[in-house]
């Protein structure tokens, strides 16, 4: 795995692309949460999107 992505001359750590990547999926899944009204099988909204937000951030680290 890299450590450091070139983006056309400029370093980027692959952090920050692993977290870009999770907060526009996490994004695109609230809207779909929110057009099928699932937040509300929730206990607690903001705590699920953190936890979606750590999952989709792991998978990001593992699968690139």
């Amino acid at each position: 795995m890299r450590q450091v992505i070139d983006l056309e001359g400029v370093l980027v750590s692959a952090f920050v692309i692993n977290l870009t990547l999770a907060l526009l999926s996490l994004a695109v899944l609230r809207w779909v949460f929110g057009i099928l009204n699932l937040w509300r099988w929730t206990w607690d909204p903001p705590l699920a999107q953190f936890g979606l937000l750590i999952c989709l951030l792991g998978l990001y680290t593992w699968l690139l």
